[in-house]
């Protein structure tokens, strides 16, 4: 089938009280590996990439990969640009078909957040492209975007009300207490925050920073409402750990199948856990 747009997906995910997983890859095999571990599994699936793996290798052949996957797949696929403060690349991904982009102005004061997220979605919504900002600051690091825990801002109920209203954004990540990256301790999860959010706004909701939660919490947050998972990080130590078996068992391989296919096989494990986790089994 064609690419679809996440909003229905997630829609779907919220009402039936689980969450779709969200994977940044940045390679063919890391695509092709996501995709795999969601026909397996019967699972909806949303591609991502970031700004930097958009640069690196062009929104006009990622696009084209996904269409490939999605055509060859029978499990509804979305592809959405993850983190971009850039209008114009935001235009470029959905230019080249891109069904899902994240405005993130979070940075910026409330109204000037509320001003480029509007923007964005009036745009989006013309083709039915899915809108996705961010309200409050997620800590951690994202591509070339570092937030410090100090400058880490929870966010505020009636502020994400607000929010929603004046932009129609189609879906929210609000920050919650998650950190792009891989956790140095147990996370510090505002669970009280995300039942407060859900119960205002009636859009999905999306759990940044999905790399490495324990799975009790990650449960706990899909039951209080997130139907979406970004996961990066984790994602990339995988496929990156097992290129290093390879070497390390032989290091004059210069065959990239011989080492790209492990990897892959490794990634869509990881991926599958990771839709169990989410709850998605079964629900494409």
């Amino acid at each position: 089938m064609a690419l679809v747009s996440s909003t229905p997906l997630l829609q779907t995910a919220r009402d039936g009280g689980y969450c779709i997983g969200a994977f940044n890859v940045h390679t063919l095999e890391m695509l092709q590996a996501v995709v795999e571990a969601a026909e397996e599994t019967r699972s909806p699936l949303i591609i991502q990439s970031t700004v930097g793996t958009v640069k690196h290798l062009g929104a006009d052949y990622i696009a084209a990969a996904a269409k490939v996957a999605a055509d060859r797949a029978s499990v509804p696929i979305a592809l959405h640009l993850d983190h971009c403060s850039d209008f114009d690349i935001i235009m470029q991904c959905i230019r080249a078909g891109y069904t899902s982009v994240m405005i993130d102005a979070s940075h910026d004061p409330f109204d000037a957040n509320v001003a480029a997220t509007r923007k964005v979605v009036e745009a989006a919504s013309a083709v039915g492209v899915n809108v996705e900002a961010e309200l409050g600051r997620v800590g951690g690091v994202e591509d070339d975007i570092v937030v410090d825990e100090r400058d880490a801002l929870l966010a505020d109920p009636d502020e994400c009300a607000k929010f929603v209203e004046l932009t129609g954004v189609h879906t929210l990540a609000p920050a919650i207490g998650t950190a792009h990256g891989i956790y140095k301790g147990e996370p510090n999860i505002d669970f009280d925050r995300i039942g407060r959010i859900a119960a205002k706004v009636s859009v999905p909701l999306v759990l940044h920073g999905g790399s490495g939660i324990p799975e009790a919490q990650v449960r706990k947050a899909v039951s209080l409402g997130m139907s979406k998972m970004n996961v990066a990080t984790e994602l990339r130590i995988v496929f990156s750990d097992a290129i290093k078996e390879v070497f390390a068992a032989n290091p004059d391989e210069n065959d990239p199948r011989k080492y790209m296919v492990p990897a892959k096989k490794a990634l869509k494990l990881a991926a599958i856990e990771k839709m169990r986790l989410c709850g998605s089994i079964g629900k494409a």
